[in-house]
């Protein structure tokens, strides 16, 4: 990350809720480098076509074998798992009881030695 720029003075603030300013910002930086990879995945098939290496309208007409399709299902849902993996251990907390409290309530009884520690 060394060629991030610092920017000097505050920074502007557009949302109420703490973090969503810092989650957009961090979504607009995703959407600008996927712009960048479409364009270099588009200069790339047209680079590929005009030498003759594939044809013109490949990716399109492109159908991929069983195997193909589940190598980019599992990769898919892997991605999809990482993505909402916050959300995922939200909901799996909420569903066991854990909370901000309770985890405060454990520290607490641990500090006071009334929870073995085994």
């Amino acid at each position: 990350m060394s060629d991030a720029k610092i920017i000097k003075g505050k920074r502007p603030h557009f949302y109420e809720t703490d973090g969503v300013d810092q989650l957009m910002h961090m979504v607009m930086v995703l959407a600008q480098e996927n712009s960048a990879m479409r364009d270099r995945l588009d200069t790339l098939e047209k680079v590929c076509a005009a030498s003759g290496v594939i044809a013109e309208d490949a990716c399109e007409t492109y159908q991929p074998d069983q195997a193909t399709l589940e190598t980019r299902e599992t990769r898919r849902q892997a991605f999809l798992s990482m993505l909402f993996s916050v959300m995922s251990q939200q909901a799996a907390e909420l569903k066991s009881g854990d909370s901000k409290q309770r985890f405060k309530e454990v520290i607490e009884e641990i500090a006071a030695g009334s929870i073995d520690q085994d």
